[in-house]
C-alpha cells in the first residue's frame, strides 16, 4: 500500500505535529549537571538506532507532514558518519528545514560540513561565559572549544546561529545581560530556557529554578525589549532590540505552558517515540524497524504505528518541582535524563 504524501499527524486534541526532534545518540562529551548524572551508563551500540533506521523514521515523518526536523543527542556531533544522515534527510521531498542542536565542542571541526550537508540553522548550548563556571556546569567541558565553534559557525554560512541558555538561579543568573551583549556583538540569537525537572538531576533541585518572566524583568533593566510575534517553529516567545538583528527568546514550559500549540514529538536514540516530553508514555519503534526489512510495505507499518501513537499525546505535560509549599506532588515524575530523551 503506498504512503500518501498528503497525510498529516493529528493528535486526539486536534493539534497537528509538524516538528520532529530526532536523537542520534545518548552519548555526550560533556556531563552538564541539568542534563545527566556525573557517571552515566550509555546504551550499547546494538540498542542505538542505526543511521539507516534514523533515515527511515525521518522519511516516514516527512511523509506524514512533518516539515521541520531537529537533530539532537546527547551530543549529535560525536556520532560517526552523521554527515551522511544529514544529507539524506535534507534531501527528503517535503522537508522545509533541517536544524541541529549541539554543545559546540565539535562545531569548529564540523560547521562547514554541516552547512554543506543541508543544515539550515544550529543551536549552541552556552550557559556561561566564565571558564571556571563552565567547567562546573559541564563537569568536564572547556569553554574555549565552544567559543571557537561558535566563531566557526558564524562564518560557515548557516541561515542563523542561536545560543541556548538554561536559567539557573544562583548559578548563572548574574550573567544573563552579559550573554545578551555577547549575542548582540556576534549577531547571534539567544534563547533562555527554564530548567526542567527531568531525571534525578532535576527532581530535587527546585531552588535553582528561575522563570522566564523573572529573567525577562531582569534583562529589562538593561535592554529596551520589544515583544515580537515571530516564531521559529518551536515554543520560544521572542523579543527584539531596536536596531539589532538579535532575537531574544524565552522557553517557559513551567511558567508559561505552551501545550495548546505544541507541534512536536521526540524520538530517542533507542527508537522510543515520546509524544510528550513531560510524560513517561512512549512507543518503541525499534522492534518494528528491525522486524521488517526496509521497503514500502514496512514503511507503511511504521507509518501506521506513528499515526496511532498520536492517541498517547496528552493535553498537557505535568512538569513540577517539589517545594516547601508542595512537598510531595502527586503528578508523575519524569525520571529520564534529558540526554536520554534528546535535547
Amino acid at each position: 500500500m503506498p504512503i500518501s504524501s498528503s497525510s498529516h499527524l493529528i493528535d486526539r486534541h486536534g493539534r497537528r505535529v509538524s516538528y520532529l526532534r530526532l536523537s542520534v545518540t545518548d552519548r555526550c562529551d560533556f556531563r552538564c549537571t541539568y542534563c545527566m548524572g556525573e557517571k552515566m551508563n550509555f546504551l550499547p551500540r546494538e540498542e542505538v538506532l542505526s543511521l539507516e533506521e534514523c533515515l527511515r523514521i525521518a522519511r516516514v515523518f516527512v511523509r506524514l507532514g512533518v516539515s521541520k526536523i531537529r537533530i539532537t543527542g546527547g551530543e549529535p556531533l560525536v556520532r560517526r558518519n552523521l554527515s551522511w544522515l544529514l544529507r539524506e534527510i535534507a534531501a527528503l521531498p517535503g522537508l522545509s528545514e533541517l536544524v541541529l542542536t549541539t554543545n559546540g565542542s565539535q562545531l569548529e571541526r564540523f560547521a562547514q560540513s554541516l552547512v554543506e550537508a543541508g543544515v539550515k540553522r544550529v543551536n549552541v548550548s552556552l550557559d556561561t561565559l566564565k571558564p571556571e563556571r563552565f567547567r562546573e556546569i559541564t563537569r568536564i567541558g572547556e569553554i574555549g572549544q565552544v567559543l571557537d565553534g561558535i566563531a566557526a559557525a558564524r562564518v560557515a554560512g548557516f541561515r542563523r546561529v542561536k545560543l541556548n541558555t538554561v536559567m539557573m538561579r544562583g548559578v548563572n543568573d548574574d550573567e544573563f545581560a552579559a550573554l545578551v551583549h555577547y549575542a548582540l556583538y556576534h549577531d547571534l540569537d539567544i534563547t533562555f530556557i527554564e530548567e526542567m525537572p527531568l531525571g534525578e538531576t532535576g527532581r530535587d533541585r527546585p531552588g535553582s529554578y528561575m522563570s522566564g518572566e523573572e529573567a525577562l524583568a531582569l534583562l529589562g533593566r538593561d535592554f529596551p525589549l520589544i515583544p515580537s510575534s515571530e516564531t521559529s517553529g518551536g515554543p520560544a516567545r521572542y523579543w527584539r532590540l531596536p536596531g539589532a538583528n538579535t532575537r531574544i527568546g524565552f522557553i517557559s514550559p513551567l511558567s508559561h505552558n505552551f501545550c495548546e500549540t505544541c507541534n512536536r514529538v521526540r524520538v530517542t536514540a533507542r527508537g522510543e517515540l515520546h509524544p510528550c516530553l513531560g510524560q513517561n508514555e512512549a512507543l518503541p519503534l525499534m522492534p518494528l524497524l528491525r522486524a521488517h526489512p526496509e521497503g514500502e510495505e514496512s514503511d507503511t507499518l511504521l507509518l501506521q504505528a506513528i499515526t496511532e501513537s498520536m492517541g498517547l499525546r496528552p493535553k498537557g505535560h505535568e512538569f513540577s518541582y517539589a517545594s516547601p509549599e508542595t512537598p510531595a506532588p502527586e503528578k508523575p515524575q519524569v525520571l529520564r535524563f534529558m540526554s536520554m530523551t534528546g535535547g
